[in-house]
């Protein structure tokens, strides 16, 4: 084994390399992806971030020195490789490379805990507790290049439609939205919360003038579901914007997952294909649902659902089998959403809230926002909460608060409709559960 030397630098991805580079000298670093020795010759494919390409060994034309070099490779070892790149058809990007040079740079210990060519498969716990062998499978990594693709997509269309990126605390005194649902820490001498949602701050960037701002962070949820769509810890895609209602926000919604899923099947071709999904790009509006069509549908399928009630695990079933694709559901129960959503006028039973669905799946929750101090004052109060446990947040509304609107887009739920999946853990690097921690 050595360290990388200054006349060590990689000259190519695997991809890069096909018939137009035949007779070229190439270095290229990677991993010792299988090894098959045939006597007379070995073939060892070579793996790195883009794909794989073939070492070819005829054992008595090449230089004895790197015949034992090749002799020593394990399975998942680092090593770098130079060589001579020439056409064969049976191998990937229909070509080989005939070996020079190899350096070892990390000799994988034997048995793998886990088999990264997928010959032998694996429960989720198994990739899970290692998942740093898991996440070379091309399977894995696919689902992790298209969501960063979203993930840049996403900031590429906040930037060009005048947003500002902020960044808010995590680490926050109070709960959000009230309840129970927050991991408390030691702060110094007192009790601090991680923060279930930015929803409080960037309200208050618009009271600062912000007008149209958006993050992309963390949010910690202490919630004891045990589902294939829950998580502690996940990622939110979170915007508010000034002087505009829930319709407007929805709008931008619609937009913005549009131009992910075109840019994702126009950039992200390799991984779809790995992961054999066919993603289709939704046209136009998505269609809206009222919540109380939404409870006559679901009760017409015998899942039985009084209104005012969240949808549970059976309803959102029973309406995905019902509608396709994405989908607005609309006028929710002011009772059951949180106390800064905005009222509807005529109706105030009925609210400005909306969530974005994917078939069964929530992925955003949105609405029009109680601007008006005393307002809000009432509403945190209906609740069951203390307004004055609200003070700084509350203050904001009270020197000149516009009306504004927002939503929340989950990244992972988010991603498991762009890759197909259907647990949500295999769309975060390192899922946290109520029984993970580690790694």
């Amino acid at each position: 084994m050595t360290r990388l030397s200054s006349d060590w630098r990689r000259s190519h991805y695997t991809k890069e390399i096909n018939e137009n580079n035949a007779d070229e000298e190439v270095t290229i670093m990677g991993w010792v992806h299988e090894i098959r020795d045939l006597g007379g010759i070995i073939f060892v494919l070579i793996r790195d971030r883009d794909g794989l390409i073939q070492l070819t060994a005829p054992t008595k034309h090449i230089d004895p020195e790197v015949l034992e070099d090749v002799k020593k490779l394990r399975k998942e070892s680092v090593i770098g490789l130079k060589g001579t790149v020439q056409e064969s058809g049976k191998a990937p990007n229909g070509v080989e490379i005939i070996p020079t040079e190899i350096k070892i740079f990390s000799l994988a210990n034997q048995p793998l805990p886990m088999d990264p060519t997928e010959k032998v498969k694996a429960e989720i716990d198994t990739r899970l507790d290692s998942r740093f062998l898991d996440l070379r499978k091309s399977s894995v990594s696919s689902i992790f290049k298209i969501k960063s693709k979203m993930l840049h997509t996403v900031r590429e269309f906040f930037e060009k439609n005048g947003f500002l990126e902020v960044n808010t605390p995590k680490l926050v005194a109070s709960a959000t939205e009230g309840g129970t649902e927050l991991f408390p820490i030691t702060y110094f001498e007192k009790e601090a919360f991680l923060g279930q949602s930015p929803q409080l701050y960037k309200q208050m960037m618009m009271s600062a003038g912000f007008d149209k701002v958006y993050e992309i962070a963390q949010i910690f949820r202490a919630e004891e579901h045990d589902t294939l769509r829950h998580l502690n810890e996940a990622i939110s895609i979170d915007m508010e914007a000034s002087f505009m209602d829930d319709v407007d926000v929805m709008k931008i919604l619609n937009d913005l997952v549009q131009e992910v899923i075109i840019n994702v099947k126009q950039d992200c071709k390799e991984e779809l294909k790995t992961l054999e999904v066919d993603l289709e790009i939704p046209e136009g509006h998505f269609e809206v649902l009222k919540y109380d069509d939404a409870v006559d549908m679901i009760n017409s399928k015998d899942v039985p659902m009084e209104w005012g009630e969240d949808l549970s695990r059976a309803a959102e079933k029973a309406l995905g089998d019902m509608m396709d694709g994405y989908y607005f559901l609309t006028e929710w129960p002011t009772e059951i959403k949180p106390f800064y959503v905005m009222p509807n006028e005529k109706d105030p039973i009925k609210s400005h809230a909306f969530d974005l669905m994917y078939k069964n799946l929530e992925i955003s929750s949105g609405a029009m926002r109680v601007h008006q101090h005393e307002l809000l004052r009432e509403k945190i109060a209906e609740k069951g909460l203390n307004p004055d446990a609200f003070g700084s947040y509350l203050k904001s509304f009270e020197y000149g608060m516009p009306p504004h609107s927002g939503w929340g887009l989950g990244a992972d739920r988010f991603n498991m409709t762009l890759t197909g999946l259907e647990n949500i853990r295999e769309t975060v690097l390192f899922p946290r559960d109520r029984r993970r921690l580690t790694p």
